[in-house]
């Protein structure tokens, strides 16, 4: 299915047409820093459907043209090339493979289809980067909950256990006995994903040890630039152990960083990732760096906008360069990075779930030093979920200053304030 807007111009028309795939509410910010460069986008949807984490209030009227992508791979690509593209990428991690091949195919800068399969499958990837030598995780492809449990048993310690091909958390476990793990193999087989596709598998990995941190990159022409790093703050809250509180800033003069993005430019080699933004969460554990998993695609929870508060740049213009200014990417590949201001994300933890009345200590918040701005997923009046995963967080608030202390101070006491006090609710007996 096609809807096309002959008004917006096309490949045919200005400067040359970028495609991107699956490109959906979080990662807007690209497609349009792709028009405000000239470049009109098409946007393909690799489903026929919208997944349900993505509907709402999309609206798909910004774009050049709207490809639907029904299960005809040559109709996709004749509809694709009418519009003679100069790029084709994703837009979020659904659309990897298929960009990977619409790119391959229309014979345009990218990954290639090789290991595509690799930069999505959660136990394939870790494999391959083994492969090339890389330390990577213990793990095992489970091909029944009793031989997850017999893995984890003999494993000792605890494990996580995870879909195959997800994103978001969804259905990520923390599991201390071979009991939990045999439950949440059935749980995770039973269920449909975020983006509602069928888990085609589950994969149980040994849980590491030590800090966790997020490592974006962008890459053009096997050259590889990273534009922010972060560490993940963790708590444990309504039955999820590691539950990602807030990610802080990682600026260059930090030992740590240094390996992450050593080890983190070795994966993208592995992977074959030559082309593009990526996202890689890396655990330093006592032994060294250890993959966690990586989405060869931008960074979501709008990232970008808080990486170029704390240094200057993001994934977003570095993407832009790679694709339509690989000489400027690659002069500047190197240049030194900067360090603007100490910046949180901070992801609120709800520990209630019903008809949001009001959050009464966000004035305390938006009174801290540091406050920046606050992304509100669940308004008063809406209904308000436990948070277990990534999309049911009700709040995210952006904290930056100058001073590392002060962001510090004012984040421990978001912590401090996000608990029951932190939210009310409609009384289901109270008037409406």
């Amino acid at each position: 299915m096609r809807d096309t807007r002959e008004d917006r111009g096309g490949g045919a028309q200005g400067k040359g047409t970028v495609v991107m795939v699956d490109v959906y509410a979080p990662t807007l910010r690209l497609s349009r820093a792709f028009q405000e460069a000239g470049h009109p986008v098409v946007r393909v949807q690799s489903t026929p459907g919208v997944p349900p984490v993505y509907q709402g209030s999309f609206d798909t009227s910004e774009f050049a043209d709207n490809i639907v992508h029904t299960g005809d791979l040559d109709a996709t690509l004749r509809a694709v090339a009418a519009h003679r593209p100069t790029a084709v990428l994703t837009g979020g991690e659904l659309g990897v493979e298929f960009a990977d091949r619409l790119s391959s195919t229309l014979g345009l800068a990218g990954n290639g289809t090789r290991l595509s399969a690799a930069r999505r499958h959660k136990h394939l990837q870790i494999e391959t980067i083994k492969a090339s030598g890389l330390p990577g995780t213990a793990q095992h492809l489970a091909e029944s909950a009793e031989d997850a449990a017999r893995w984890h048993a003999a494993r000792g310690g605890r494990a996580v256990v995870k879909p195959v091909r997800s994103a978001g958390n969804d259905h990520v476990t923390f599991s201390g006995t071979p009991e939990e793990t045999a439950a949440a193999y059935d749980k995770i087989m039973a269920a449909t994903n975020i983006f509602d596709v069928r888990n085609e598998g589950v994969v149980v990995q040994e849980h590491l040890d030590g800090t966790e941190f997020v490592v974006n990159t962008v890459s053009c022409e096997g050259r590889h630039r990273v534009t922010d790093v972060w560490r993940y703050m963790k708590i444990s809250a309504n039955g999820v152990t590691d539950r990602i509180s807030a990610a802080v800033s990682v600026h260059p003069g930090r030992a740590e960083r240094n390996r992450l993005v050593e080890y983190a430019f070795e994966v993208l080699d592995a992977l074959e990732v030559h082309y593009g933004p990526a996202h890689l969460e890396i655990m330093l554990t006592p032994d060294g760096p250890r993959l966690v998993e990586a989405g060869i695609r931008l960074c979501g929870a709008d990232a970008a906008y808080f990486a170029r508060l704390a240094a200057g740049e993001s994934q977003i213009e570095r993407t832009v360069d790679a694709y339509l200014r690989p000489e400027r990417f690659v002069a500047s590949v190197g240049d030194a990075h900067r360090v603007e201001r100490h910046v949180a994300m901070a992801y609120l933890t709800s520990p209630v779930s019903g008809t949001l009345a009001a959050y009464p200590l966000l004035p305390q918040v938006e009174a801290l030093e540091s406050f920046h701005n606050v992304h509100i997923a669940v308004s008063p009046g809406g209904e308000l979920p436990e948070t277990v995963d990534d999309t049911s967080e009700p709040m995210m608030i952006g904290l930056a200053h100058t001073s590392e202390s002060v962001l510090e101070r004012d984040l421990n006491t978001v912590h401090y304030l996000d608990g029951a006090g932190f939210y009310v609710l409609k009384d289901p007996g109270g008037p409406a």
